[in-house]
């Protein structure tokens, strides 16, 4: 039975059907699935990008020609590099980066195109209108959440969409002895990504602020760390995201 055909893929589907405690992937409408298209075409751009970044300042190295990592800080040193006459670059290897810079300034307008599309999608979405009042939420992480969840009604409670998420520990216990691991990073990556970039934000501006959330924020970074305080933040926020979702409500911050 270990050999991969259709006979066996097929014994194993009707396996799985037939096990009371199997979970299913929700199933998608027309709208869900074109703002999943959007997004996955936005991160391909992203990815490429990314890539291309690397490659640029890769071969600048090879000329003893360091950028920093901050891509702020590239996009502001490029333009002067490429016409600055008296750095170790010949004219082949200028022309051929500047070449690739231009690709990066054409995936920049690609990539602001389908911000454009995001943005659209989210000023028409009531659903995303209303889970984007949550901090750390944005009109990215709004759309994709709907987009991959609805309303929710797949998972039980809160904490099971964080589950799905990937947002809560990895355990490895045994009889009475409990150990909490790392994060899962199970689920979909796109959406985690989002929403810890989301609690990142939240975690930095909390530090200026003092109001009963922050002062939350800012003691569990304090007592745990800033890396656990910001999937803490995103973890509370997959689960106030789904009780918005489910409820149909508005969001009420209880802080």
């Amino acid at each position: 039975m270990s050999q991969k055909n259709d006979r066996n893929d097929a014994e194993a589907i009707c396996t799985a059907l037939r096990q009371p405690n199997m979970r299913f992937v929700p199933t998608k409408n027309e709208e869900q699935q074109d703002i999943q298209a959007i997004h996955r075409a936005r991160q391909r751009l992203v990815n490429h990008r990314t890539a291309l970044v690397s490659q640029i300042r890769g071969l600048l190295l090879d000329r003893g020609i360091a950028i920093p990592v901050a891509i702020t800080r590239f996009r502001r040193l490029m333009p002067d590099i490429l016409v600055d006459g008296d750095n170790p670059l010949t004219a082949i290897a200028r022309e051929t980066i500047a070449d690739l810079y231009d690709f990066l300034l054409d995936l920049d307008k690609r990539v602001k195109v389908f911000d454009r599309k995001i943005e659209k999608i989210f000023r028409q979405n009531e659903d995303c209108q209303r889970i984007a009042k949550v901090s750390g939420v944005g009109p990215k992480t709004a759309t994709a959440i709907v987009a991959a969840v609805g309303d929710g009604c797949e998972f039980k409670n809160g904490r099971h969409m964080a589950a799905w998420l990937g947002l809560v520990p990895r355990q490895s216990s045994s009889g009475d002895r409990q150990v909490l691991l790392g994060i899962t990073k199970r689920g979909d990556r796109h959406l985690r990504t989002l929403l810890v970039h989301g609690a990142r934000a939240v975690v930095r501006v909390a530090a200026k602020k003092d109001d009963p959330f922050s002062r939350w924020v800012n003691e569990l970074r304090h007592r745990r760390g800033a890396a656990k305080a910001i999937v803490a933040v995103a973890n509370k926020n997959a689960r106030i995201l789904w009780a918005i979702l489910h409820s149909k409500e508005e969001f009420r911050p209880h802080w």
